[in-house]
């Protein structure tokens, strides 16, 4: 979008995403949560998403496992079984009801992984390689406690198939669940993350070495789901500058130029534009381990995404660290047609009408993000209508 275009656009401007015609830009992010207690969906989700539903309104959900091998954190959703489906069609329904599009986040965590996270309890973490995550990182356990990542095992050519295999199917099960499409989460340290990064993909097969080979797992499994459920229903989330869970690369720019050419080429071999591309900010990292403020060169982040927005061809959703005063401002100067928030989201369900109205913002507690109680921290943020609460308020912002 030229500069002049945007001039105007506002959080609270409609936007037309392919077929979805929404009422304002601001988007729930894809955030973990542990409510799903034993991997099934449940009334607790339901009222978490319909509490942060508008009319006209962009919900991604939390990383949704597309198979017995895919998670990293106790009691995610997953959508791999029909009941899996059966309980997310439940949940959909009521965030249809008051009138938002939602789609689901498609995730595998690779190494990110423990053995008491796969099926039986034993088995080494999939990945691209056989490098564990650093002792810089824990991985929470189902206990609360927080471990060593183990080594992983890098899958064999021949079994990646079957992998890109699980993420066809788990975008049809979303489908049948009755969301509107699907995410395919490919940002974050994540397995298909693993692929793409310098830093940790180590192959020497056609998965391995130059860039056009670490693009093609992702390439494959996007040409997957497009296959299965149409193009206008999928998004796909990147994080080329970003180092969590150790994944780097030599060249941020270069990688998520690549990726998003290839994008582009893929859209005009179909004659149909994918849903959106989902970018978080290198800031993201530091936010997420630190209260702390702005970290990093500001320049050298922006230089960055500008490349990478004004580079794709659709819609472009920016992530990580936004205030409403950073999100105006990426949408007034055309950094992004949406902004996706995740931190003031779980604290806040009426977020968008606190941005509109300029109220003060309930404080997040981190303590119970990753908690599995089904209220205290999940639903029982209070709304403007409810009265501030005892969550305090979030001054800094």
């Amino acid at each position: 979008m030229a500069e002049s275009k945007a001039q105007g656009t506002t959080l609270f401007s409609p936007y037309k995403m392919g077929k979805f015609n929404l009422s304002h830009r601001v988007v729930l992010a894809p955030m973990t949560r542990c409510r799903a207690i034993n991997g099934i969906p449940n009334p607790a989700l339901a009222e978490y998403y319909t509490q942060r539903s508008t009319h006209g309104g962009f919900l991604i959900t939390e990383g949704t496992l597309i198979s017995p091998t895919a998670a990293g954190f106790p009691h995610c959703p997953g959508i791999y079984t029909d009941e899996h489906v059966e309980a997310w069609k439940k949940i959909v329904d009521a965030v249809h009801a008051k009138g938002s599009v939602i789609f689901c986040q498609l995730w595998h965590v690779g190494r990110a992984s423990h053995q008491v996270y796969q099926p039986g309890g034993t088995g080494s973490p999939i990945s691209s390689t056989n490098k564990s995550i650093s002792g810089r990182w824990r991985i929470l356990m189902p206990d609360g406690t927080h471990g060593r990542y183990p080594a992983p095992r890098a899958l064999a050519t021949s079994e990646i198939p079957a992998v890109v295999e699980d993420y066809r199917h788990a975008a049809l099960n979303a489908i049948r669940a009755g969301f509107d499409g699907v995410e395919i989460h490919g940002a974050h340290g994540y397995l298909i993350d693993q692929f793409l990064k310098n830093g940790i993909n180590d192959r020497t097969d056609e998965y391995g070495g130059s860039i056009a080979n670490r693009c093609k797992f992702l390439l494959e499994v996007i040409q997957a789901v497009v296959a299965a459920i149409g193009a206008d229903r999928v998004g796909i989330r990147i994080s080329p500058a970003i180092d969590h869970l150790d994944a780097m690369d030599s060249d941020p720019l270069g990688l998520g130029l690549a990726v998003i050419e290839r994008l582009n080429k893929l859209q005009l071999t179909l004659g149909l534009k994918l849903t959106y591309l989902h970018v978080t900010q290198p800031r993201y990292t530091a936010y997420g381990q630190t209260e702390a403020g702005r970290h990093g060169s500001e320049d050298e982040e922006a230089r960055l995404m500008r490349t990478w927005r004004r580079t794709f061809q659709g819609t472009f959703i920016c992530s990580g660290g936004f205030t409403k005063k950073l999100g105006m401002e990426a949408l007034a100067q055309g950094d992004a047609d949406l902004v996706s928030y995740g931190r003031l989201f779980i604290a806040n369900p009426d977020l968008v009408l606190r941005f509109m109205v300029n109220a003060p913002l309930n404080r997040y507690v981190r303590a119970t993000f990753y908690t599995h109680d089904p209220v205290v921290g999940y639903t029982d943020y209070p709304s403007l209508s409810k009265g501030s609460g005892s969550h305090g308020l979030l001054s800094r912002l």
